[in-house]
């Protein structure tokens, strides 16, 4: 049974105050992570550490990224109602949540198969309408491109042409890029067929992307 509590909604208001602290500034971001129960995509036995500002293992050795981070890429991509958003890294679900109560309409590809089918549960169960594909999200998704906005979940060795050709003129993708000590968040706009802006955001630690163009396949 999943309940929200007048305590995990205070707890939720306590950690967006925390991250205006840390510099999130968009006041569409913030709400809504104050408005997605971060609980509901947590581990059950652990829910006393949901609205703490750290990653958390969520099994088969990927975690839900801390909230400053989900917060932080969030806002890189100024997400607008409507965008057609494509998530590589399904992972528990809570940033496509994130990404849907902000209006985009949100297709999100998940190497792990245990993890896709949990998620998909999950959305169902939320009325959250969320397209979940189980696949090799480091090929993006041709088929259904382009799109408005692209976000990685998971540490990539490099930026993938197969990725940024699939987002519109004026389209943002933002992705974890460096090594799997450490890697450099990184904001891409596209300006035209071959013209591409490519911004540094701060040094970050994700779970390794897999697949064709991650780090195994």
């Amino acid at each position: 049974m999943l309940q929200d509590t007048y305590k995990l909604k205070g707890q939720r208001a306590q950690l967006v105050k925390e991250l205006k602290k840390l510099g999130i500034s968009s006041p569409k971001v913030l709400k809504a992570i104050e408005a997605v129960p971060r609980h509901f995509f947590f581990p059950k036995d652990f829910l006393d550490k949901a609205y703490e500002n750290i990653a958390f293992p969520i099994g088969k050795g990927q975690t839900i990224s801390q909230p400053f981070t989900v917060a932080m890429q969030t806002q890189l991509l100024d997400i607008q109602p409507g965008d057609k958003v494509l998530e590589i890294g399904t992972g528990s679900g809570y940033q496509s949540a994130v990404l849907k109560v902000m209006g985009a309409q949100v297709y999100s590809i998940e190497t792990v198969e245990a993890l896709h089918k949990r998620a998909k549960v999950l959305f169902t169960k939320l009325g959250l309408d969320i397209a979940t594909i189980y696949g090799d999200g480091s090929k993006g998704l041709a088929e259904l491109a382009p799109f408005d906005k692209i976000i990685m979940t998971a540490a990539a060795p490099n930026l993938m042409e197969s990725l940024t050709s699939q987002l519109i003129v004026k389209g943002k993708l933002v992705a974890p890029v460096g090594s799997l000590a450490v890697q450099n968040m990184i904001l891409v706009t596209r300006n035209g067929d071959n013209d591409y802006t490519k911004t540094s955001h701060g040094k970050f630690n994700f779970v390794p992307l897999t697949g064709t163009h991650g780090w195994s396949k």
